[in-house]
């Protein structure tokens, strides 16, 4: 990742990150008119992924905690921590993900009281902390195999299976036509709300579970706290009908690692735009480019053809459309030909700069709240993703680079000649004709 171009103002936007270009030599006009679709709500949420096995072998807890500083000044508003509660180790292929006791945390992350520590200090700040919830199966040593053998899937001959089409081993499928098991799992649930004080969950596999379900849990869970958050990891608007607050965009996360190798453009921005008509307001919808399952079977270099171009390719995501996600790795050092298991303790070496490029973005996300919530325009730029968005006496301009080589782009004609905040330098510029893009660069001019 390039980092030696970044430097920060006191409000975290760089002073100096990229250099501005020529007019173009030929006469050929700028582009004109875009193509236009309507306004679509923009929030100013930014949600942080911290994989505890990242920041420590042991006492995980206080390790994330001696790291909120910094955490919240990228820009984070919701800290979503990944699975606490104690793994199994029967059939156990390491995952957090396993789940031996929905009631306990995991002894290598600390205590009940380090998690609490955790997340007083979060609101503190003000960070909403929201943990992993994993609701469809449990691990082969979970008490509930032996004490509830009928809280579980079985086969005809009475076994307990696994979750079917998954290739799940190392976890038990869990039987949502049992009352018990459904009352077990929402006092579960309640239990880290009323004892730790959390703000919500991401809910793991939703679709493993069925709709009926999450819609009683969240209707009890908000019981206790009316404004409690609830993220599903599914893809559709359905499960907001079950109270859920966001759903995730799989299908964009694909369509941005297409872009980055050589897609079209405009397919990028009419298959984007369309995975957000089911919903109002775009801040139902979490947009990623990097996560624990991505690092753990995708190379950078496969991705987006460079860790240089992950920048570029959140930079795009936030100011486009949806929730951004920042997951904890993005604020180190990553090499684009390595993958990253979450499974693994590993803890690592985080990189002030490469946070700072993420807290510079998320800073703008949130400064440029506005203009982003009006119409969307975009245009057809050769190689780099142009589009603005006009609300009222606010507008942006964004342009990216997703190519690994130097690119020139013609400045959109309604905005050529134009003054407008280069928001990554804070300096009032007349845009030019042309602008010419370094590989993986990036610009985000507001007024």
């Amino acid at each position: 990742m390039k980092t030696t171009k970044i430097l920060l103002s006191s409000l975290m936007l760089a002073s100096s990150l990229f250099a501005m270009g020529s007019c173009s030599s030929d006469d050929e006009p700028a582009p004109g008119p875009g193509t236009t679709t309507p306004a679509a709500a923009a929030g100013t949420m930014v949600i942080y992924e911290a994989n505890p096995r990242f920041f420590a072998t042991d006492n995980c807890f206080d390790a994330i905690n001696d790291r909120l500083d910094e955490i919240k000044a990228m820009g984070t508003t919701v800290l979503w921590i990944m699975p606490v509660c104690e793994p199994g180790e029967l059939k156990s292929v390491g995952s957090p993900y396993c789940i031996k006791d929905y009631k306990a945390v995991n002894s290598h992350y600390g205590t009940i009281d380090d998690l609490k520590s955790l997340v007083d200090n979060a609101h503190s700040m003000g960070m909403k902390v929201i943990l992993d919830w994993v609701a469809n199966h449990t691990s082969w040593d979970n008490a509930w195999i032996t004490e509830h053998p009928d809280w579980y899937a079985q086969d005809g001959a009475g076994n307990i299976i696994t979750p079917p089409g998954q290739n799940w081993n190392d976890v038990a499928e869990l039987n949502y036509d049992n009352a018990a098991m459904r009352a077990a799992m929402i006092d579960a649930m309640k239990y880290w709300v009323t004892t730790v004080g959390i703000d919500g969950f991401r809910c793991d596999y939703t679709d493993g579970v069925p709709h009926d379900f999450w819609a009683e849990a969240i209707r009890e869970l908000r019981t206790i706290d009316s404004d409690l958050f609830m993220l599903s990891e599914s893809e559709g608007s359905d499960y907001l009908k079950d109270g859920f607050d966001m759903y995730y965009d799989w299908s964009y996360a694909t369509l941005v690692k297409n872009l980055f190798n050589g897609g079209d453009i405009n397919t990028f921005f009419e298959k984007a735009d369309e995975l957000l008509a089911p919903v109002d307001n775009a801040s139902q919808v979490m947009r990623y480019v990097y996560n624990h399952d991505v690092a753990s079977s995708s190379t950078l270099a496969s991705l987006y053809g460079s860790a240089d171009a992950l920048p570029a390719a959140y930079a795009l995501t936030a100011m486009l459309n949806g929730v951004p996600l920042v997951y904890s790795s993005m604020d180190s050092e990553l090499q684009s030909n390595g993958t990253l298991s979450f499974f693994n303790y590993n803890p690592l070496t985080w990189n002030s700069d490469c946070a700072d490029v993420y807290a510079t973005i998320n800073g703008i996300y949130t400064a440029t709240a506005e203009a982003r919530g009006g119409e969307l325009t975009t245009y057809s730029t050769g190689d780099v993703v142009t589009f603005a968005r006009v609300n009222g006496q606010h507008s942006m301009l964004v342009m990216v680079n997703p190519t690994g080589t130097t690119a020139t782009a013609k400045v959109p004609m309604s905005y050529s000649g134009t003054t407008m905040r280069n928001m990554l330098t804070s300096v009032d510029e007349n845009l030019p004709v042309a602008i010419d893009l370094d590989a993986y660069e990036y610009v985000i001019y507001y007024k």
